[in-house]
């Protein structure tokens, strides 16, 4: 029998059970697959919790990495043996076994292995459109990137160096700095000690920068703001700390005629061919050894409880990952 991490109500990481799953045949236009990994991301926890809602019983998880064991009628493009790997709805991934549509599927080039993988098509895909969609960043501008020893943190940081940017990275201790800055980072701030605006300023020389990428949302809202040059954007990608506050349109204006936008990856991803061309653009970059995956925690599915109180509890960095 399959395996999967379902819960019946929202709540804590004690919500979550490991059961047996029956998995059918795939239908029109969908495929089975049978994973090898499959991703941890924070935003699992908004739909464990209730944040995100979602019809319960409810399976969870949004990313994972295997092989195509069968496919439903009307499927073309994918053959069964294909390596694959996947990242959004509807949710499941947490699994050993799933069917879902062929569409959601990206060719996994052979360079890159099963766990590699799941640990980084959606932070990989993430910080493709944050650094090559969003914005048009030229070599020599400054970002500001919070939680830089994250899992997305630390391909941006990367790749951002690839592009020619300098990288301001907020952290909250000592090892995650020292993380951050083998991986790129240029200057340090820890958000919990210092003011992280004045800190800014400081190293852009009063300016401020163009851009700044906040995926910790509440907590760090009001210094990204005011971290912004004149004309700057705030791209708010992520609530590790809670919703951004309510925006008061004023106060844009007061920071310099700043823009906010707060972004989702299924709208970068929408359209296949764009979702190709960041894919395409990720795996050669990570095939190449351009960017490097740092995959610092490994669990049993089983154990997924856990691996979300880890997650809540901010004692990860980079990617996390479950291995069947």
């Amino acid at each position: 029998m399959a395996h999967a991490i379902r819960f019946h109500e929202t709540g804590s990481p004690d919500v979550l059970r490991y059961e047996e799953v029956a998995v059918g045949d795939p239908g029109p236009g969908e495929v089975r697959l049978r994973h090898a990994a499959v991703g941890l991301n924070f935003a699992d926890t908004y739909f464990r919790t209730g944040l995100y809602p979602a019809p319960l019983p409810a399976g969870l998880g949004v990313e994972a990495a295997g092989v195509v064991e069968a496919v439903g009628p009307g499927v073309t493009g994918f053959a069964e043996g294909d390596r694959v790997t996947y990242t959004g709805s509807p949710l499941g991934a947490y699994s050993t076994e799933r069917v879902m549509p062929a569409d959601s599927l990206i060719r996994l080039p052979e360079a890159i292995d099963f766990t590699t993988a799941a640990a980084m098509t959606m932070r990989g895909l993430t910080s493709a459109y944050l650094l090559r969609r969003i914005h048009p960043l030229e070599a020599g501008d400054t970002i500001l990137l919070h939680a830089s020893a994250g899992g997305v943190g630390l391909i941006v940081c990367q790749w951002a160096k690839l592009l020619g940017l300098t990288v301001i990275g907020t952290v909250s201790t000592e090892q995650k700095a020292e993380l951050a800055r083998a991986h790129g980072c240029d200057h340090i701030v820890y958000y919990r000690d210092e003011n992280v605006a004045d800190r800014v300023r400081e190293l852009t020389g009063g300016v401020g920068v163009p851009v700044v990428f906040d995926s910790v949302g509440r907590t760090t809202f009001a210094g990204s703001l005011g971290s912004l040059r004149r004309r700057g954007l705030l791209v708010c990608f992520g609530t590790a700390s809670g919703p951004v506050p309510p925006i008061d349109a004023m106060q844009l204006a007061i920071h310099g005629s700043a823009f906010v936008t707060r972004p989702a990856l299924a709208d970068y991803i929408a359209d296949p061919a764009e979702r190709a061309e960041l894919a395409g653009e990720l795996f050669g970059h990570v095939a190449a050894g351009r960017i490097k995956i740092e995959i610092n925690q490994s669990y049993a599915l089983k154990d997924a409880a856990q691996a979300h109180r880890d997650l809540e509890a901010g004692r990860t960095t980079g990617s996390s990952v479950f291995v069947l």
